[in-house]
């Protein structure tokens, strides 16, 4: 997939005000500071065009971007640590869930996995809500670029058997990262074939 244009839309806190659902949908979250807006502008080939930050918790809203005219991809707040109160932190967590729930053309969502850490309750508790909501999505293992190539595939295949204690089928995944521009074939490819198929359903209807 060839990006030729990627610009903001709009951000706001209520599913009802999202751009018209007309469009496939594809969510990026993840705990925060896990290199989100990072590897969003890497996949649109746009600098800048996700903000990027050192603190933790700086998206704060539903970000929604449109890509080639054909697709949103949308920025979400992250989940886990981050310098708020709790009241925030709960006020989030119900935007979130509200959206992830709600919003009738979201295809899919991408967590975000830090490659270099060991397997995070927070992630594997944001999963399995998916999973219990019936809400599809995939794996993204950010920041591979920052160890081995094989202490990363260690640490996914750890994330992956940990997912297994619990889940019959694994989602499918990508490794990823920001600054190397790995993964972004994989992940654009995904998202064509998954458009792709959409359009043939449609048609068949």
């Amino acid at each position: 997939m060839h990006i030729r244009d990627a610009r903001f839309l709009t951000s706001n806190t209520e599913v009802a005000k999202c751009p018209p659902a007309t469009l496939p949908e594809y969510a990026f979250i993840g705990r925060s500071n896990v290199g989100k807006s990072s590897l969003i502008n890497m996949l649109t080939a746009r600098t800048g065009l996700a903000k990027t930050s050192s603190l933790p918790g700086k998206t704060q809203l539903i970000n929604h971007f449109i890509i080639n005219e054909q697709w949103y991809l949308v920025d979400l707040p992250g989940y886990g640590y981050a310098r708020v109160s709790k009241e925030s932190r709960a006020k989030w967590r119900k935007m979130i869930w509200a959206y992830l729930s709600k919003r009738e053309n979201l295809t899919c969502v991408f967590v975000l996995i830090d490659s270099r850490l060991p397997p995070q309750p927070v992630d594997l508790e944001f999963i399995s809500e998916l999973g219990e909501r019936g809400v599809p999505f995939v794996l993204a293992f950010t920041k591979a670029d920052k160890q081995s190539t094989g202490k990363t595939q260690q640490n996914v295949d750890v994330f992956l058997a940990k997912m297994s204690e619990t889940w019959d089928e694994l989602p499918r995944w990508f490794i990823t990262s920001a600054s190397a521009r790995e993964g972004r074939d994989a992940v654009l490819a995904f998202i064509e074939e998954v458009n792709g198929q959409m359009r043939e359903t449609e048609g068949n209807a």
